[in-house]
């Protein structure tokens, strides 16, 4: 009797999937490397060229 009480006692834990697919956005880290290239090249430009502007 006391094993039918402790069974029925037992937490089930179910895992499923989302129904949605699962987004990482990745748009800030490209975004930042590509301004950090784009002002070193901006830098690079205006020594070699200083009457540019």
């Amino acid at each position: 009797m006391l094993c039918l009480a402790l069974s029925a006692c037992t937490p089930t834990v179910q895992v499923e999937a989302p129904k949605e697919p699962i987004t990482i956005n990745l748009n800030v880290k490209l975004d930042a490397e590509v301004r950090v290239k784009l002002e070193e090249q901006a830098d690079k430009d205006i020594q070699s060229n200083p009457d540019i502007f």
